[in-house]
């Protein structure tokens, strides 16, 4: 079960700001615990994972731990760092985004030289950090690449040169896929839909953001 914001239910879509998770909370935190009273059985084992979905996990962990390339992650990370805040910050326009595009490839495509020089399995604050930023770069990737694709401004998405929303054309979820190997990240779509799931209560159709 998952619940709040790492359940991505997208009650306030864009909107999303300040403690609005607390809807997604409420609501779906009680929808997701009566499920679970309806589907678990007390006292009953939980079966154990394969090693189809645990092999992959232990393979990134120990070749990062054993990683022996020439440059630290600190550094790689900080690369990213820059590129994310100059290139991706709150107001963006399509030149820089694609300037972060492309200075968040590199980045990537120098994964493999990452090093980690802490070998350890106890209080590896190096693999720890390591694990992090192959996590960091991969989101950094698909979220700069949905920014230049987004050609409008909505919600947080605020593009200088596209000021206006456009439900015409971007009334829609992104969808994003990285490949792992290359770095390529693939964007689709799915729709938005202008309809609930209840007769209790009316759709409630997006209002321009005027603050």
């Amino acid at each position: 079960m998952a619940v709040g914001e790492a359940a991505c239910v997208s009650v306030h879509g864009a909107n999303r700001l300040g403690s609005n998770s607390l809807t997604d909370l409420v609501v779906f935190g009680r929808a997701a615990g009566l499920r679970a009273g309806e589907t678990i059985t007390p006292g009953k084992t939980v079966p154990g994972p394969k090693a189809s979905q645990t092999d992959a996990h232990l393979e990134r962990f120990d070749r990062f731990r054993n990683a022996s390339g020439p440059t630290p992650t600190a550094k790689l990370r900080l690369e990213m760092q820059k590129a994310m805040q100059e290139d991706c910050a709150v107001f963006r326009m399509g030149e820089t985004l694609q300037s972060g595009v492309n200075r968040i490839a590199q980045v990537y495509n120098r994964l493999p030289e990452i090093s980690v020089a802490d070998r350890g399995l106890i209080w590896n604050t190096d693999l720890v950090e390591t694990l992090e930023f192959d996590n960091l770069i991969a989101n950094a990737a698909v979220t700069v690449n949905s920014a230049v694709n987004r050609q409008e401004s909505r919600g947080a998405h605020a593009r200088e040169d596209f000021s206006d929303r456009n439900d015409d054309v971007w009334m829609k979820h992104t969808l994003a896929w990285l490949d792992a190997k290359s770095g390529a990240v693939k964007i689709d779509y799915r729709p938005v839909h202008a309809y609930t799931m209840s007769n209790d209560i009316s759709y409630i159709a997006p209002k321009a953001r005027v603050y």
